[in-house]
């Protein structure tokens, strides 16, 4: 079942960002990959609204970081609050300042910051690069049907708009096509967890004098926290256009345009003229496959893992699956990566996907419903005391869902068969706080450099190996002789002049193409190195 030398190596079932990200990733490596869609995927439905800093590095490294700067609705430079009110037109309770990392000044954690941007803009920038990569193609209007596998491929059956059926041979077969995925279901695995946690409506509507009509200032997102209608609502795009988002509802609503613009109306107190342009009932569950794989098909994103959008987490994780699983797959089909490697994908990725949804339940165990008070909005000394009183609250149970850092850039990929622990992995410890760690698997703790560089932008498209003290010219030189025989790419970065020894604790550092730390050491142990962090090459 090997694919012809002009076939695809690679079919990538969904154009959403994990499925174009996982293109990239695999077509900036020369990998001829194939993304089938069924969907035009247009419409108003922002899905997510957060770019962590994390998927801004990756894009960073792909070249279209400033590009999707570039497409941001009001600016980099839009101020990234979280405000917590009674109403929009009501008072004010507690303010988060420069969440989620989308503060633009340098910061020396990470090389990009956030960026608050609806998903459709982010999928865009993704596209248009995907169509510059000449090894990549797209399939609209086509349907994923089955696939069959043996040693040496898969065979993959497509269904078109016109319902013809077509068979396409690959290398391998990627499910990207989210919480309903036929891969997942193609290949048996079964989603485990809770459905259900909470029931929630998204509207989307313009309202050209919203943003005057209220006195709290410039923000990416509005908490309204009453008994009439606990929600979220925050601008989204230009021309005037909104989210809104009842959270936790227990009765049926209207969702009827001029229902939904009543109900806007009573839940930010501002007599105002809405048109609302989509509305859609949600349900916030927490669900992770029990098995990520199955030969040469795999499984990212919501087709893996289920979770609660507080934080932002969702399209982000997934995007960072395909660049681990991106790297894997052209090191295997390039013939440096070993038999191993493409295992290590879930033992290793499963750890960062329990880290994020036990932080997403976290934060969706607080709702604007459980935060109500009745009294709350009274003009009193006693409804100031309330407001008081529930501003600590706040500050006590929602904080760790916009300031998460620890979340976003500090797991670690601990006993993965393709890390060379230390024996400092048993001091890694799961925290919201983040601290630049190099311990192997771990993301490389990042710093700017005297010219104004990132130390991102210096590693290499393979292996990268980091000198930052001593005299190690000699054990460079071993290991890069030594990758040159194994046909494996590695770069050799001497930054002894730039101070890195403090954070990295060693002389020697072995990075991953996806930036992690691979190994650390002061002296170059030999090839079995590379073959163990390569899978057993």
């Amino acid at each position: 079942m090997a694919p012809p030398s002009d076939a695809p190596e690679v079919v990538v079932v969904g154009a959403g960002p994990v499925g174009l990200s996982l293109a990239i990733e695999l077509g900036n490596r020369g990998i001829h990959c194939l993304i089938v869609e069924r969907d035009d995927r247009r419409g108003w439905a922002p899905r997510a609204k957060t770019t962590h800093c994390r998927t801004r590095e990756h894009m960073r490294r792909w070249g279209i970081a400033e590009k999707l700067a570039e497409a941001s609705p009001f600016g980099i430079d839009y101020p990234s609050h979280v405000l917590f009110v009674t109403r929009l037109g009501g008072h004010l309770l507690k303010r988060f300042e420069h969440a989620l990392d989308c503060r633009p000044d340098r910061n020396e954690d990470y090389s990009e910051h956030g960026q608050w941007v609806p998903q459709y803009k982010l999928e865009s920038v993704l596209l248009e690069h995907v169509r510059n990569l000449p090894t990549v193609s797209i399939r609209n209007g086509c349907t994923f049907e089955s696939f069959t596998q043996d040693d040496a491929g898969v065979a993959v059956t497509l269904r078109d708009a016109n319902n013809g059926v077509e068979v396409i041979e690959a290398s391998y077969l990627v499910g990207a096509d989210g919480a309903r995925s036929g891969v997942r279901d193609a290949i048996g695995a079964q989603m485990v967890g809770t459905y259900g946690l909470s029931r929630n409506f998204n509207v989307i509507f313009r309202a050209p004098d919203l943003a005057k009509l209220h006195r709290h200032g410039p923000g990416i997102m509005y908490w309204q926290i009453n008994s009439d209608v606990p929600s979220l609502i925050g601008p989204m795009d230009r021309d005037d256009l909104w989210f809104f988002m009842p959270t936790g509802v227990s009765v049926d609503l209207d969702l009827s345009p001029e229902a939904a613009a009543d109900t806007i109306r009573q839940a930010t107190g501002i007599e105002t003229e809405i048109e609302v342009l989509s509305s859609d009932e949600w349900v916030a569950s927490r669900f992770i496959a029990d098995s990520y794989a199955k030969g040469r098909a795999f499984l990212v994103g919501d087709a893996c893992h289920l979770h609660p959008p507080f934080g932002g987490f969702g399209m982000n994780l997934g995007i960072s699956d395909s660049v681990d699983l991106g790297w894997k797959l052209a090191a295997t089909l390039r013939g440096w990566g070993g038999q191993d490697l493409l295992s290590s994908y879930e033992i290793e990725r499963r750890q960062a996907h329990e880290i994020v949804l036990d932080a997403a339940e976290a934060n969706h165990s607080t709702l604007a419903n459980q935060l109500a008070r009745p009294g709350i909005e009274d003009a009193s000394a006693e409804g100031a005391a309330l407001r008081t009183e529930l501003s600590r609250v706040i500050e006590e149970t929602k904080r760790a869902e916009f300031y998460a850092r620890g979340v976003v850039l500090g797991y670690c990929y601990r006993n993965s068969p393709v890390v060379a622990d230390d024996g400092t992995q048993d001091q890694w410890q799961r925290s919201i706080d983040y601290v630049p760690l190099a311990i192997p698997g771990s993301i490389a703790p990042h710093r700017w450099l005297a010219d104004g560089s990132s130390l991102y932008d210096h590693f290499g498209s393979g292996l990268t190996l980091l000198a930052t003290t001593g005299t190690c010219e000699e054990e460079c030189l071993k290991a890069a002789q030594e990758a040159e025989a194994l046909g494996v790419p590695l770069k050799v970065l001497d930054l002894r002049h730039a101070n890195l020894a403090p954070l990295y604790e060693a002389s020697l550092i072995l990075i991953r193409p996806d930036q992690h730390v691979a190994w650390r050491g002061s002296r170059w142990p030999g090839e079995g190195l590379i073959k163990q962090v390569l899978g057993g090459l």
